[in-house]
């Protein structure tokens, strides 16, 4: 049997994640091959995400790989997918996720989100959350992988940097954790903390079905099934600051989610709880809750400012 191709972003992280689901496809007896590229997002460092213009910027090219037959699937982060995938794409598994919460990291010993700062991020739901949250903190841009951001914070770009605690666990820089942020106030992005595993309906039925029962994991599929309708329902995508998380209590799932304003002063957070066999429609439900209770207008807004 020919190996799976795993086509995959070049960062170390990226990499981490790819090799990640190649080790349990190895372990389910399928043998696995990496193929590696830059995407647009990797390549464009010197702009914010959201002046990009492309809904897709660090998967566009991974699809166009599956989709010419060049790769069988592709892994990405959960939470850089984009709220609807292009025509002929699936996300058919998801694997079990990491811790979700958002970290303060710096190399100095001593800062603290009560004293005034400068924080470099460059995600519009964090910055929108500093915002509101700790008003006396400055933020910053700052893109590239999870080392080149690092670099960038010794050098002096910023004081801190504010992340998602996969990443830096999984990159072993645990150490320069200074804070684990409460997720009550900073509600991760749809999908933080979990790797998606991406397929072409050109796939074949029976090496998707052995690539989803050797890598997905069940409960984070279905908490993934009510953040994806969530989002998909709100339109959001990487440069709209929207959060969402769910959770499994037995069979029943409970989501949280909402969108805070460009300058932090409003923000709505709604939760909603059901059957986990009802995932979709819950997450839908939520999303319906939000845009009732003026998050509408304020996503109106949010795009026209964007």
């Amino acid at each position: 049997m020919k190996p799976i191709r795993i086509v995959t972003r070049k960062s170390k992280l990226a990499l981490w994640q790819a090799e990640y689901v190649a080790g349990k496809l190895e372990q389910a007896g399928l043998s696995t091959r990496l193929v590696t590229m830059d995407t647009i997002g990797d390549k464009i460092l010197d702009v914010t995400i959201s002046k990009i213009g492309s809904k897709g910027v660090f998967t566009e090219e991974l699809e166009n790989a599956l989709a010419a037959g060049e790769a069988e699937i592709a892994v990405h982060s959960a939470k850089d997918m984009q709220s609807v995938l292009p025509e002929g794409f699936e996300l058919i598994a998801f694997t079990e996720r990491e811790k979700v919460n958002d970290v303060l990291v710096s190399h100095k010993k001593d800062v603290s989100l009560s004293s005034p700062m400068l924080i470099g991020t460059s995600s519009t739901r964090r910055t929108a959350l500093l915002k509101h949250y700790y008003p006396h903190i400055r933020t910053i841009p700052v893109r590239g992988n999870l080392q080149t951001r690092l670099r960038k914070m010794e050098e002096g770009h910023c004081d801190a940097l504010l992340l998602a605690y996969a990443g830096i666990h999984r990159m072993g820089y645990g150490d320069l954790i200074r804070t684990n942020i409460a997720q009550d106030e900073f509600t991760p992005a749809v999908g933080q903390g979990t790797v998606a595993v991406e397929a072409h309906s050109s796939l074949g039925d029976t090496l998707r079905n052995s690539i989803r029962e050797a890598v997905n994991h069940t409960e984070t599929y279905t908490c993934m099934m009510a953040e994806r309708a969530f989002l998909r329902r709100l339109e959001g995508g990487c440069s709209i600051p929207v959060f969402g998380l769910a959770g499994l209590s037995g069979n029943e799932l409970k989501m949280t989610g909402g969108i805070v304003s460009l300058d932090g002063k409003r923000i709505i957070r709604k939760s909603v709880a059901g059957p986990a066999g009802r995932a979709d429609q819950l997450g839908n439900d939520l999303a319906e809750n939000i845009l009732r209770e003026g998050g509408k207008e304020l996503l109106e807004e949010i795009k026209s400012a964007l």
